[in-house]
């Protein structure tokens, strides 16, 4: 069955960062898109970046341009989220999800990970 298990959350500082994985099961992460989105207490869930499948492009949310990086390791059926200059404002349980689609611009995403937490503070 399809199975999403994140991991590399942890405690930074600011301007530090981390790289989040997104280790998939039951199907191939490079034919579809992976989504990561978080979410902060108190507010809604978010969308942070995505990586489409079939070589399809990336996606980022404006709040993150230039400071994280989306990639895929399809040997390992992994999705990772590299995270630079992170800021107290990034601090969130975060999330991957795919609907098993190819397209980012696809809303379908119906099988999500248990998230990991990330907290910047100084």
């Amino acid at each position: 069955q399809v199975q999403l298990v994140e991991s590399g959350g942890g405690l930074v500082q600011p301007g530090g960062s981390l790289r989040l994985s997104c280790a998939a099961s039951g199907f191939k992460v490079a034919n579809y898109a992976i989504a990561w989105f978080r979410q902060a207490p108190g507010k809604e869930r978010e969308g942070v970046s995505c990586i489409s499948g079939l070589e399809k492009g990336v996606w980022y949310e404006d709040p993150v341009k230039g400071r994280f990086t989306i990639s895929r390791d399809n040997a390992k059926n992994t999705v990772y989220l590299q995270m630079l200059s992170l800021k107290p404002e990034d601090t969130a349980v975060y999330y991957c999800a795919t609907g098993r689609r190819v397209y980012c611009s696809d809303p379908v995403k119906n099988y999500w990970g248990q998230g990991t937490q990330v907290t910047v503070t100084s």
